[in-house]
């Protein structure tokens, strides 16, 4: 009796050790370093686009997103102007041709011109097939109106998932996201708009702004001046990001593959 006893206790141990050592073993497998991702057929990795750049230069973007009217762009292209300064404009296909003379101008001051959808949807809402569509009318209305085509693409709304991505990519286009948002569109001050850039404004930013708002053009000036004072420079978002041999980390910054 005391012999089978410890041989129960023995089996017991035995099975209870090997539970032990298999489920260290997946969790071993399966354990993902931060800012990595593990690719599994249940788990594969997400589409994410371009929020910011790892990069060593004092440079960041200011990006405007053009939806609205077109009431400020001759303000906003002189205070570009008087700073010597180049952006990137996300244009909607429907802006674009609802306001081809204000898109020219954009154009021809040496601006760059980048994607922001067709009409505007909710793009997470469509598939892949309209996603494509919305890209490619609004790259047509641009290269109809400016005789360029766009490379840079921006959802509206700031959404996206695996599909609007793809979509993107397969239509060669860059996804670009923000790391900065001004709130500009909530109507804030010019300074309400600065303390939210100077709380995170670092190399490689891209902050978001609009045209067609109370005070983004009215406050433009103080901005740069403030973002030029603090030693940055700012470029358009082509020239701040990788457009190959890059990879973006689980934060949405992009890295130069080593």
């Amino acid at each position: 009796m005391f012999l089978v006893f410890n041989k129960e206790k023995i089996v017991s141990y035995m099975i209870a050790l090997s539970t032990v050592v298999v489920l260290f073993f997946v969790a071993s497998t399966f354990y993902e370093e931060p800012g990595e991702s593990v690719q599994t057929a249940s788990n594969p990795v997400k589409e994410l686009p371009v929020y910011s750049v790892d990069t060593d230069e004092k440079e960041v973007s200011l990006s405007i997103n053009c939806a609205w009217n077109a009431d400020d762009i001759d303000l906003i292209l002189e205070t570009l102007n008087n700073h010597n300064t180049k952006i990137t404009f996300f244009v909607v296909g429907d802006w674009a041709a609802k306001y081809p003379e204000a898109l020219k101008k954009i154009y021809d001051a040496g601006h760059e011109i980048a994607n922001h959808s067709d009409t505007h949807p909710h793009v997470t809402n469509l598939n892949y097939d309209e996603n494509v569509e919305q890209i490619k009318k609004c790259e047509y209305k641009v290269t109809e109106i400016t005789g360029e085509g766009t490379s840079l693409y921006r959802g509206p709304y700031g959404e996206y998932n695996d599909t609007v991505v793809k979509a993107a990519k397969d239509m060669e286009h860059i996804a670009i996201q923000w790391s900065i948002d001004t709130l500009d569109y909530q109507s804030l001050t010019g300074e309400q708009m600065w303390e939210r850039i100077n709380a995170k404004l670092t190399n490689g930013s891209i902050i978001l702004m609009h045209n067609g708002t109370q005070n983004t053009a009215l406050s433009l000036d103080m901005i740069l001046t403030n973002i030029e004072q603090k030693g940055f420079k700012v470029v358009p978002v082509s020239e701040l990001i990788y457009e190959e041999n890059f990879n973006i980390d689980s934060n949405g910054v992009q890295h130069k593959n080593k």
